[in-house]
């Protein structure tokens, strides 16, 4: 027993240790990109387009088809992630056929983003003829985020009591109105939460969208889900592989930029998040 509780102590003491570590890098890290960036950020690096010259360059294009891409890629992945959840837990078939969906679902979730680049070169670029556009670009993300919010809404669903469930049921409730009414309200808190961690990972992926064709340099706005386009990480590893140092203070900016576009967006969610779980307590 003594030693059980020395290993404990000790697993405490690492895990106390490495996120004191982990926090102390991402303070260091933070703040050399707000030294490094934050005295370029101005209207005119956010209302410019890409330039040879570092006084010249912006990020107007990856800024706004960043926003495209997030948008798209939402529209495509949450309401298929949401209802497969749904119909997993609620509706679908039960034993070892659920148990060899649910295993490759988790697979899935752990494949390198670069294959999924490589299929949606394949699937959406060629063989569906979307080309080097906002659709394919798009598409090739939901793919990646998709189950992600398939395990999180799964996870949330199961969070809710089955005494909730059995309390509809006895109310006279039909089956879907007890999942659409009760049981999808209840566990929209963690459904959210499953979101925010999903597109947080989609507006930071690169190679993916470099390997369907996004553009490292774009002098234009896209106009619609068909155009060519480039996002804010393509455009940040762009500038950082130059050897000029004015376009590394560039990559730091436009990093500030990101953090804050992803900032914009968890909060949002995470305000819904909160909304949705005042008078939800069980």
């Amino acid at each position: 027993m003594n030693l059980r509780k020395k290993f404990d102590f000790l697993f405490k003491i690492i895990c106390v240790s490495c996120t004191i570590f982990s926090l102390i890098l991402l303070v260091i890290l933070v703040s050399h990109i707000v030294h490094q960036g934050f005295g370029r950020l101005n209207l005119n690096f956010i209302l410019s387009f890409p330039s040879r010259f570092p006084h010249k360059a912006g990020i107007k294009a990856a800024l706004v088809g960043t926003i495209w891409m997030m948008g798209l890629t939402s529209m495509f992945s949450i309401p298929i992630g949401l209802c497969t959840a749904i119909y997993l837990e609620e509706y679908g078939v039960k034993g070892k056929l659920g148990k060899f969906i649910e295993v490759n679902i988790s697979n899935l979730a752990a494949v390198p983003s670069i294959i999924y680049g490589l299929l949606g070169l394949s699937v959406f670029v060629r063989f569906m003829g979307l080309g080097r556009s906002l659709w394919a670009g798009s598409l090739t993300l939901s793919l990646l985020v998709v189950p992600v919010i398939i395990i999180s809404s799964r996870e949330a669903l199961k969070s809710v009591p089955m005494s909730l469930r059995m309390a509809a049921y006895a109310l006279g409730a039909k089956k879907w109105q007890v999942v659409f009414a009760q049981v999808v309200p209840a566990a929209t808190p963690g459904i959210l939460t499953g979101i925010i961690l999903s597109l947080s990972r989609a507006i930071g992926e690169t190679a993916p969208l470099i390997v369907v064709g996004a553009l490292s340099y774009v002098a234009f706005i896209p106009s619609g889900p068909s155009d060519q386009f480039t996002v804010l990480p393509i455009q940040i590893f762009n500038w950082a592989s130059r050897p000029q140092v004015e376009f590394h203070y560039l990559a730091a900016a436009a990093i500030l930029v990101l953090l804050l576009v992803m900032f914009v967006m968890n909060f949002g969610a995470i305000m819904l998040r909160n909304r949705s779980t005042r008078g939800r307590q069980w």
